[in-house]
């Protein structure tokens, strides 16, 4: 399924200035792939960080040969258009709710190859692991292994999940769900990935930060539709 627009890929060229470079060009209107936002229920702000993911849609197109959209697409899991979407962010402040139906998806997405990266904007993590053990009974969220491609696949993070904002000053976390061997969900916790990837105005992180969170960014979208494989 998703991991079919591995075949899109070809040598993959990252160069410490592309941060500052523009797009030769804009993507092909068809066929590009995006990252889809989760519209969830339970009140929570999914809709946070409007700028967010086309900042971090840029850093892919200009850093890499991936033929990414300018957009983000906005997805329920009652779409039909989730099966074609490899990336599925999901980010926030407040609660997070599946339906019982919304879980026999969500699962059947993950099974399948597709890749969840939640992100807790501060104050989604209860409610986050909750329905997290809704979805997988028994499987338990686990810190990601420093040697996974996640952290190393285009930018080394050899100390795993870069810390982009302080939140409850405890330290950044990258916890997952591993399906078969394979990483299906990455949780980023305590670093606020989303709010680094924001425009530079927004929170006005230290360029820094906001170039730590963009790499990150990249290598997960990188993993998600199957680099290296």
């Amino acid at each position: 399924m998703m991991r079919a627009a591995a075949t899109l890929l070809s040598a993959l060229v990252v160069t410490a200035s592309a941060a500052a470079q523009e797009p030769a060009a804009a993507p092909p209107a068809g066929g590009s792939m995006t990252i889809a936002r989760l519209h969830y229920d339970g009140g929570g702000d999914w809709y946070a960080n409007p700028s967010s993911l086309p900042n971090l849609l840029r850093a892919i197109r200009t850093r890499t040969r991936l033929r990414v959209a300018p957009e983000e697409r906005v997805v329920t899991l009652r779409d039909d258009d989730l099966w074609n979407l490899p990336y599925l962010y999901m980010t926030g402040h407040g609660n997070v709710r599946w339906s019982d139906d919304d879980l026999v998806t969500l699962r059947r997405y993950l099974l399948q190859g597709g890749f969840l990266h939640a992100d807790d904007n501060y104050g989604m993590d209860v409610s986050l692991r909750r329905e997290l053990a809704r979805l997988f009974p028994g499987e338990e969220l686990v810190e990601v292994p420093l040697d996974h491609p996640v952290y190393r696949l285009i930018y080394d993070f050899p100390k795993g999940i870069p810390k982009i904002h302080e939140h409850d000053k405890k330290p950044a976390q990258g916890f997952g769900i591993f399906l078969d061997g394979r990483l299906a969900l990455f949780y980023s916790y305590q670093t606020d990935l989303g709010d680094g990837w924001e425009d530079a105005e927004v929170h006005r992180d230290p360029p820094d930060k906001r170039e730590a969170a963009l790499r990150m960014g990249v290598n997960l979208f990188a993993y998600a539709v199957g680099y290296g494989e």
